[in-house]
């Protein structure tokens, strides 16, 4: 549970909701007892009334009505607010796991595969609902109800107080412990299965032209097949679980109600009770059962939750790669770029970059070719200060990269990644990710750079067409020419592109760099590439290989 408590202080911050839920669950489980105990009491003290006009029918009744009302009242109120108060507190969960995430975007883009943080940042952050709502509430005021009704017991059934106590404390307490420590390993498994299954559709999705092509999609459904038995198995095993708590809290509830009802027949033979008293008190043993039996399937799903915290605690638990420097410098003004001698090698694998080095001028252009898997992605995220060198130095302006906050660092320089996204939203909306202060014209001036222009003019709606999600709605050259005027809306004086001309077509790619001396004029530019680069659009290129730097 050590993962669990991590999110306490979160829970915390809607206490006051929490409490009033509580309360209002309370009501509602006293007021349902309370209306069992009463009906019996009712309908049995009439059945033995020996003349009907010497029974008070109408205080009954009413009594009747009212707890009616006074359960449907607060158990509407306890949905409504205990249902707000969770998605309040998954709403701070889930931004405070972005903003753990963000600073370890290099270290979980090694670590993780895309599916598994998808899972973890959605479906991993929903599995935490039940801990209050669905499972630790009902088992406090199910408590505080069994505790009032042992209560009464003493004083009207003392003989069966500690028969009742004891079969509603296990139900309560020890059946659904058990159930919370026997579900975990399924709950763990369920939640790794389901991590896995999503991140085998999300690649079956993206790769679906690939599959077809080379006849691979047997193999893939296959795969989907096989995590679909496994996430089913691990289900079913939960479901059985339950299963086996619920028929134990109703075993518990049979033997609380022989509890009840032995020694109150003895108080009844000797005179000690009366019949509707004790109908109404068997009434009320099993209506206070009934929250219990309805925490079962949420404890069962308490090795989920459990599960799910201790994946999103092991996310800040990863080094950060834009951590905050203990003693921040401030940036001094330029635009000059340097790697000293930088080594970096994933763990596990072979060095990517074996000391290199490279200067770049305040204005200057400087193309970057080599093999694919050369590590030219690699650099360019060394420079962005995505990732940190195992040794050497990056320098901005003179300053040691280390020393730099990230917020700083990002005003002095933006990259154009390989695979940058296109964002649910309006062509607008995704332009002013670059700079949200843009103008419209601004706007139409980018895609003129990008030669995107002429394309967006034609659509009705101009700047604020949708694009779908992922920019469905356009073409794969359309896609990368707009995340190219987006990086160069963006003010920063220093411009990392990384093969930012791929899925352009040979006339569209060559214009585009003829253009680029233009479009970054006045900003220091590091270019990934492997288009021929046309004469002039470059003051220097060098060739990364074996991760070394030479100039051509």
């Amino acid at each position: 549970m050590s993962a669990l408590r991590r999110f306490a202080p979160v829970f915390a911050q809607s206490k006051g909701r929490f409490a009033l839920t509580l309360a209002l669950s309370l009501l509602t489980l006293l007021s349902g007892a309370a209306l069992l105990a009463l009906s019996g009491w009712f309908l049995t003290s009439a059945f033995l009334a020996t003349a009907a006009v010497s029974f008070n029918l109408f205080g009954p009744s009413s009594a009747v009505r009212g707890l009616s009302l006074l359960r449907i009242l607060p158990r509407y109120g306890e949905k409504l607010i205990g249902h707000d108060a969770t998605l309040r507190t998954l709403s701070h969960i889930r931004a405070e796991t972005f903003r753990t995430a963000i600073p370890r975007f290099g270290t979980l883009r090694k670590e993780l595969t895309r599916g598994d943080l998808v899972q973890r940042l959605t479906a991993d952050i929903e599995a935490l609902d039940v801990v209050f709502l669905l499972a630790i509430g009902p088992m406090v005021t199910g408590l505080l109800a069994g505790g009032a009704l042992a209560l009464a017991l003493v004083f009207l059934l003392p003989g069966a107080a500690l028969a009742y106590a004891l079969a509603f404390g296990l139900a309560t307490i020890a059946v659904p412990l058990a159930l919370a420590c026997a579900s975990r390993e399924p709950g763990a498994q369920g939640i790794e299965a389901l991590a896995s299954l999503r991140g085998t559709v999300i690649d079956a999705i993206d790769g679906q032209a690939d599959l077809r092509l080379f006849g691979a999609i047997g193999e893939a459904r296959q795969r989907l097949e096989s995590g679909a038995r496994h996430l089913s198995a691990s289900r079913r095993w939960l479901a059985a679980q339950s299963a086996l708590a619920a028929g134990a809290i109703h075993l518990l509830s049979g033997a609380a109600l022989i509890g009840v009802l032995m020694p109150g027949l003895a108080a009844l033979r000797g005179g000690q009770i009366g019949g509707p008293v004790l109908v109404g008190l068997v009434l009320a043993v099993l209506g206070s059962f009934e929250a219990v039996a309805g925490t079962v399937r949420s404890v069962a799903r308490l090795g989920t939750s459990r599960a799910a915290a201790e994946r999103l605690d092991a996310l800040a638990h990863l080094p950060q790669t834009l951590a905050t420097p203990a003693r921040p410098a401030a940036l001094p003004a330029g635009a000059s770029l340097s790697l000293q001698g930088v080594f970096f090698a994933p763990r596990g694998a072979r060095p990517i970059l074996d000391g290199a080095s490279l200067a770049l001028k305040a204005g200057e252009r400087i193309a970057l070719t080599g093999p694919s898997g050369c590590g030219k992605s690699t650099l360019l995220a060394l420079a962005m200060g995505l990732l940190r060198p195992d040794r050497g130095r990056v320098e901005i302006a003179g300053q040691d990269m280390a020393r730099i906050p990230f917020e700083t660092l990002r005003q002095r320089v933006t990259l154009l990644e390989q695979d940058a996204p296109v964002f649910l939203g309006t062509i607008a909306e995704n332009l002013r990710i670059g700079r949200s202060d843009a103008t419209d014209d601004e706007l139409w001036d980018a895609l003129r750079r990008a030669r995107l222009r002429s394309f967006v003019a034609t659509l009705p709606q101009g700047l604020e067409t949708p694009l779908g999600e992922g920019g469905r709605t356009l073409s794969a050259g359309q896609a990368r020419r707009l995340v190219l005027a987006r990086a160069l809306l963006s003010p920063a004086p220093i411009l990392l592109l990384d093969e930012p001309t791929s899925g352009l077509d040979p006339e569209t790619e060559q214009a585009f760099l003829l253009d680029l001396a233009e479009a970054t004029e006045g900003r220091s530019v590091i270019l990934a590439t492997h288009a021929n680069l046309p004469d002039g659009v470059m003051d220097r290129v060098l060739h990364l290989h074996h991760g070394h730097l030479t100039s051509i």
